[in-house]
């Protein structure tokens, strides 16, 4: 399983690689620092039960990719997984796709339109409140970046999400440590994350976010680690994995790869994929 997920995670980050550059886009950083968790979601035997022949289908996991921007990486997953075909992603952000350069709902698979950061928990919260409520057994899946921590609506639904026992609500948190003007630390300082939002009441897990059996191991969905809890994974991540000239590189939230550069790095990540 494991080689499954290798390979869909290299074959995400391929194709969003290729979207980006061909639309003049940006915000690769993020799509490439979140592939090996969307890998562990999306790809062969993942964690999230959805149909990609019944995209609302009733009983499927809601998923929301909170950090919007970095719509490469889901739209990748998506077509990967069979919900829109590969050869739409040919169409990211050109005039009149459905594929926007942020996360837009009109797309098979995608629960909510996001962008403005700080909107995917809240919704979240509300979703998986009314699946309780229901006695729906789908549970609400948020992947945010630490970054967009820096939003205040976050912490109203840190504080929301216990108070109602919302053990069916998984966030998610690409903490790749560079948001849009300098590194997290240095813009808006959130440490000590995890001891914060334990004494938020949540259940909290840290790990490694490149790590695909780790990441397996703890996005066990149908088993929260505390029952009658709300569950956030801080997976450690870094900005630009899995290409070396775009790693830990803060210009990359901005910029798309010249010729040269995409042509190495798809080199690159072949070589890795098979190895």
């Amino acid at each position: 399983m494991k080689s499954e997920f290798k390979s869909f995670a290299c074959q995400l980050r391929i194709e969003a690689l290729r979207m980006v550059h061909r639309a003049r886009s940006s915000h690769i950083g993020g799509a490439l620092s979140m592939a090996d968790i969307l890998a562990v979601l999306y790809g062969p035997g993942g964690r999230l039960r959805v149909k990609p022949t019944d995209p609302f289908w009733k009983g499927r996991d809601r998923f929301i990719l909170s950090k919007g921007h970095a719509c490469a990486g889901i739209y990748a997953a998506l077509a990967l997984r069979g919900f829109i075909s590969m050869e739409e992603l040919m169409t990211f952000a050109q005039s009149g796709s459905l594929l926007m350069s942020h996360a837009s709902h009109k797309v098979a698979g995608i629960e909510l339109s996001t962008g403005s950061l700080g909107h995917g928990l809240p919704v979240g919260c509300g979703l998986a409140l009314g699946a309780k409520r229901s006695n729906e057994p789908w549970r609400t899946v948020v992947l945010l970046s630490d970054g967009e921590m820096d939003e205040g609506s976050n912490w109203e639904s840190f504080l929301f999400a216990p108070q109602h026992r919302l053990d069916n609500l998984w966030a998610l948190i690409d903490a790749n440590g560079i948001q849009s003007l300098g590194t997290v630390p240095e813009v808006l300082d959130i440490e000590p994350l995890a001891d914060k939002l334990r004494a938020f009441r949540w259940s909290v897990i840290e790990v490694d976010g490149h790590d695909l059996e780790a990441l397996y191991r703890v996005l066990d969905l149908d088993h929260p680690p505390e029952p009658g809890r709300p569950t956030v994974v801080i997976a450690r991540t870094i900005k630009g994995k899995g290409v070396p000239l775009m790693e830990n590189r803060l210009e990359w939230h901005y910029k798309s790869p010249s010729d040269a550069q995409l042509t190495a790095a798809i080199a690159i990540l072949e070589s890795t994929c098979h190895a």
